[in-house]
């Protein structure tokens, strides 16, 4: 906190501030003996009347009366981080969104819009990066009536916790109704390790998904639009560990290799499995295929409550680098759209 020449507390943010990352210390009423203050620290997002809105790395955005102030400053951006490869948040949704590409998308401004009739919310949201060149009322209301056309819900998926990333619009977004229905994380880490860490033989690669593999695969009834959509990207490949007697896959997965960013998906294991290292099978054999490709460093999205996953990436050397959100529009008074 930010403490003057005589040892007082001073808030030394203004509404100027809005857009910077700020850390600053409130008095809580009718605290516990001990818990008088709590300290809050991200991205300052608007001060009206009389209140802050500060959202954090996790995309969480919380409401703080001017008059509960005790403290406060302008903080560096968070530190860069000691694990995997360096990238910048706009590298990785480039990325992220070249491997999981819709059936149709349209520009804008620096919004892409993308549909895909409805197969993942990755594929039928807006990602927004950058301007969309009017103001945010008018682009929102462009959005869902691109989506309403096509008989879809708007999505916008909005990122947090990174240099770069859209804690202002969550914000923006939140103030207008939208709710943020999915939260979930792109984690990274070097390739080479992982290629190293488990037997991969007996796992046969492809480039195409065939009837063994998406009978596996979580979800039932694959379109082809579905199809589309898991076979695109730059270089795609897709690993299966057949079952026994003819019976659905042990284990899948999906890769897409772009440049230097290998990308997994899809690592799905027959519930009776695991545990027998499959999953690290499957991941091995598709990293050794992308190193021999060229990529040195890999990516994944986990959402925040899977809890198995998020454990087993964490052992294979993944760590998050930021956190993106799933912002479905407002549902109008009466219940229509």
């Amino acid at each position: 906190m930010e403490i003057s020449a005589t040892g007082r507390l001073e808030v030394r943010i203004t509404a100027a501030d809005v857009g910077k990352r700020v850390s600053v210390r409130t008095l809580i009423g009718h605290a516990a003996p001990g818990e008088k203050f709590t300290d809050t620290v991200g991205v300052l997002a608007s001060w009206d009347s009389g209140v802050l809105l500060i959202t954090r790395k996790s995309g969480e955005t919380v409401r703080i009366p001017e008059s509960s102030l005790v403290a406060g400053k302008v903080v560096p951006a968070a530190p860069a981080r000691r694990r995997g490869p360096a990238a910048s948040y706009e590298e990785l949704a480039h990325v992220s969104s070249r491997a999981w590409r819709p059936v149709e998308s349209e520009r804008l401004g620096d919004w892409e819009l993308r549909a895909a009739s409805g197969f993942t919310r990755r594929a039928n949201s807006v990602l927004p990066l950058g301007d969309p060149g009017r103001p945010l009322d008018e682009a929102l209301s462009a959005v869902r009536r691109w989506y309403g056309d096509r008989g879809l819900p708007a999505y916008i998926q909005t990122a947090t916790g990174a240099a770069g990333t859209q804690e202002l619009l969550c914000a923006e977004l939140e103030r207008r109704g939208w709710v943020r229905e999915v939260t979930a994380e792109l984690w990274t880490g070097a390739l080479a390790p992982l290629a190293d860490r488990a037997e991969a033989s007996g796992v046969l690669l492809s480039r195409a998904a065939d009837e063994a593999w998406l009978a596996r695969y979580q979800r039932r009834g694959v379109s082809e639009v579905a199809l589309r959509v898991l076979g695109s990207g730059p270089s795609v490949w897709f690993a299966t560990v057949p079952g026994e007697g003819g019976a659905a896959p042990a284990a899948i997965g999906r890769c897409v290799v772009d440049g230097r960013w290998a990308g997994f998906a899809a690592v799905e294991v027959d519930p009776a499995l695991r545990r027998r290292g499959l999953a690290g099978a499957v991941m091995a054999a598709l990293a050794r295929r992308a190193l021999d490709e060229g990529a040195s460093a890999a990516w994944l999205q986990v959402e925040t409550d899977n809890t198995a996953a998020r454990a087993l990436y964490a052992g294979m050397g993944f760590a998050a680098h930021h956190a993106y959100h799933h912002c479905r529009e407002p549902v109008a008074s009466g219940g229509s759209r």
